[in-house]
């Protein structure tokens, strides 16, 4: 019996900022770009720059045109699409660098918390994002959207099995946080993230999994102030991430 192939993936992403990071990269094949007709992409000189570097001519699209093929989006006038792999396989990262930086993904089921997280991540300065190859949403153009074109430069890794990837950095010298309400957890901004380390943030309504939680050694919560009891899993991200960038740029 052959084997059965698996067809590549085809991404549409919208808006100046996600179009700017696709065409910059040679990371993927570029297979549409769609142009709104003296739309404020056409306009853009950066755009206008980029485009001269693609080997084929992009569609110019009237405005009636344009808008009734992208009906609901916010495209900012250009849409792009192309076929190639977001994410690569987990490797070893036994020989990183001693500042080196992961957060993992535990069953994020909310599309725009994801985009969100992978947006936060790249502007904080990690190392990459991993995650499981099942459970959680996966990396739809809804989410690639959110992001705003921060999956092309921030490293995404996939992982099978999410307890043997934590191992897998224990072994590697990693120390592994969870973020999580929990009695036993350090306020977040106690917990020392500057050498290695991988933070890890579960779904949105059930958090950590149990056997996930047991693979790290410190649990970070923030505690809240208001009357609701949750923070938004995107925001908490931000928070954690942004105090381990500030502990790094401390002891420069």
């Amino acid at each position: 019996m052959k084997s059965q192939r698996t067809a590549p993936q085809t991404h549409t992403v919208y808006g100046l900022n996600s179009a700017k990071q696709v065409l910059r990269t040679d990371r993927f094949e570029i297979t549409a770009i769609d142009i709104h007709k003296n739309g404020p992409a056409e306009k853009d000189p950066v755009i206008t720059d980029l485009l001269k570097e693609v080997t084929f001519a992009p569609r110019s699209w009237t405005n009636e045109k344009f808008a009734r093929k992208y009906k609901g989006y916010r495209t900012q006038g250009i849409a792009v699409s192309f076929i190639g792999p977001v994410t690569t396989p987990f490797p070893s990262f036994a020989n990183g660098k001693p500042t080196m930086g992961f957060l993992l993904g535990d069953h994020i089921s909310d599309p725009q918390n994801l985009g969100q997280i992978i947006r936060t991540a790249e502007c904080a300065g990690l190392d990459g994002l991993i995650l499981p190859e099942r459970g959680g949403t996966q990396l739809t153009d809804a989410v690639l959207q959110v992001s705003q074109g921060a999956f092309v430069t921030l490293p995404i890794y996939s992982c099978g099995n999410v307890q043997q990837t934590l191992q897998q950095l224990k072994d590697e010298g990693f120390w592994i946080v969870g973020v999580e309400n929990d009695e036993q957890a350090k306020v977040w901004y106690e917990i020392d993230y500057s050498g290695k380390v991988a933070i890890v943030v579960g779904s949105e309504g059930q958090g950590i999994r149990q056997l996930v939680r047991r693979r790290c050694d410190f649990l970070a919560t923030i505690p809240m102030q208001g009357q609701i009891n949750s923070l938004n899993v995107s925001a908490a991200v931000s928070a954690v991430l942004f105090e381990r960038q500030r502990q790094i740029n401390a002891e420069k």
